[in-house]
C-alpha cells in the first residue's frame, strides 16, 4: 500500500466502485477510515450496494467491548477510544478473511439502538470477493492496531470539513436519544479527542476523500 500525501478531494461514487472492483484478483479487504461523523458507514453501505453480491460490509464497531466490560474497566466515559475495542479480535478477523476466502467466516455487528455488539451477525461467504470494512482506527500506529493495515488491500480516508463532521455527529447522538446539550458535550468531548488522534493518521491512507458525489 502507498501513502497519500495529496489534499483530499470529492470523488464520484462510480469511480470508487470501479477502483474497488479493480483491486483484485482474489479476496479484497477495503478499509474506510475517518473520524467520528466523517461518513464512513454511509460510504461503506453505498459501496456494498453498488458492488452487489460480490461485496459485504464488516464494521470495526462490532468489536466494541460490551457495556458491562467497559464498566468493569472504568472506561464507560471514554467509549469509542482505542482501548474500548477488542483490537486483537478485529485483527484476527481480518487475518481470517484474507487467508480463508473459501469458507464462511462470521463477523460481529454493532447495534446502535442498543449500543452493544452482536456476535456472529454477519456471514462473510466465499462469493464475497470484496470485504468493505470501516472504522476509526484502521491506520493507528500503536499495538495491536498497527497490524490492521497489513491485512487491508487498500485504505481510504474520509476527511470532510470539520464543521460538517461535528454537525453530523451531533445529529447522530440526538437521533439515538441524547438531548442537544448531551449530544454537543459528547461531540466536543470524548469524540473530539478521538478525532484528533484519528485525523493524525490520515497521511497513511491510500486515498483521501472530502466527499462522495452521486
Amino acid at each position: 500500500m502507498g501513502e497519500a500525501d495529496a489534499e483530499p478531494d470529492a470523488v464520484n461514487l462510480a469511480a470508487l466502485v470501479e477502483r474497488a472492483r479493480n483491486l483484485g484478483p482474489g479476496r479484497v479487504l477495503l478499509g474506510i477510515c475517518g473520524a467520528p461523523g466523517a461518513g464512513k458507514s454511509t460510504l461503506a453501505g453505498r459501496l456494498v450496494t453498488a458492488l452487489g453480491d460480490e461485496a459485504v460490509y464488516v464494521g470495526m464497531d462490532g468489536f466494541h467491548l460490551a457495556q458491562v466490560e467497559l464498566e468493569r474497566l472504568g472506561r464507560t466515559a471514554r467509549k469509542g477510544a482505542p482501548d474500548t475495542f477488542d483490537a486483537a479480535g478485529y485483527v484476527n478477523l481480518l487475518h481470517r478473511l484474507r487467508t480463508e476466502p473459501t469458507v464462511t467466516v462470521y463477523a460481529p455487528e454493532f447495534r446502535r439502538e442498543i449500543e452493544e455488539p452482536i456476535a456472529g451477525a454477519v456471514p462473510v461467504k466465499p462469493e464475497h470477493r470484496i470485504v468493505v470494512t470501516e472504522g476509526n482506527y484502521l491506520l493507528l500506529g500503536t499495538s495491536p492496531w498497527h497490524e490492521v493495515r497489513t491485512h487491508l488491500t487498500e485504505t481510504w480516508f474520509l476527511s470532510p470539513a470539520e464543521s460538517v463532521r461535528r454537525e453530523r455527529l451531533t445529529a447522530r447522538h440526538r437521533a439515538f436519544g441524547r438531548t442537544l446539550e448531551e449530544a454537543r458535550e459528547r461531540t466536543l468531548g470524548s469524540d473530539e479527542h478521538n478525532a484528533v488522534l484519528i485525523n493524525a493518521t490520515r497521511p497513511a491512507a491510500d486515498l483521501l476523500l472530502t466527499a462522495v458525489l452521486d
